[in-house]
């Protein structure tokens, strides 16, 4: 793995795709121990989520059915604090278990106005949350996030689904921001 260049900014290598799916398929065996008796309904929230999600259902063994919604809150490598539904849920969840599915965890506001939207009108059964990452030093709420793939410092990463300004998601392996590097528009 080499640095990269995008738009302004350098990227270097922080994870390998072999070490990716390791972390993907911990957190699907995990999924499938509490859902093995029952059909969850996955919620991808695009657009980062995407090769996480992809890979998640590939690696866990049960049944279960999909749907997705879109949120987003970041402008450039920087989280607004304003989390917009920008694209509504593409499935009936009323009484279903629900696993949420999320990239990246960092503030927590879209994790709070996820729950807020499912508790307020979907009325699902349950609803737990699945994040490839979290960055505990800035996680600023109470909700539990029930399956964590890997806790990361608090630096902006791309790659494996993660954009910068949407270039980078179609990078199999993960980088992150070149310390010293940011620029912020």
């Amino acid at each position: 793995m080499e640095s990269i260049k995008l738009h302004d900014k350098i990227f270097v290598p922080y994870l390998k795709d072999e070490e990716l799916q390791e972390i993907v398929k911990n957190v699907a065996l995990k999924i499938y121990e509490d859902y093995k008796d029952e059909v969850p309904v996955f919620v991808g929230v695009l657009n980062g989520v995407i090769m996480f999600f992809s890979d998640l259902l590939k690696h866990y063994p049960g049944n279960c059915e999909i749907a997705f919604l879109q949120m987003s809150s970041y402008i450039g490598t920087k989280s607004t604090g304003i989390v917009y539904k920008k694209m509504d849920l593409t499935k009936e969840v009323k009484d279903r278990h629900i696993i949420l599915v999320e990239d990246i965890v960092d503030t927590g506001n879209t994790i709070e106005s996820l729950f807020e939207y499912f508790q307020n009108t979907q009325r699902p059964k349950s609803v737990k949350l699945a994040s490839l990452f979290l960055k505990p030093e800035i996680y600023t709420k109470d909700f539990k996030i029930d399956y964590i793939g890997k806790e990361i410092p608090n630096k902006f990463v791309l790659g494996y689904g993660l954009d910068y300004d949407e270039l980078g998601r179609n990078f199999k392996d993960l980088y992150q921001l070149e310390e010293g590097k940011i620029n912020d528009k």
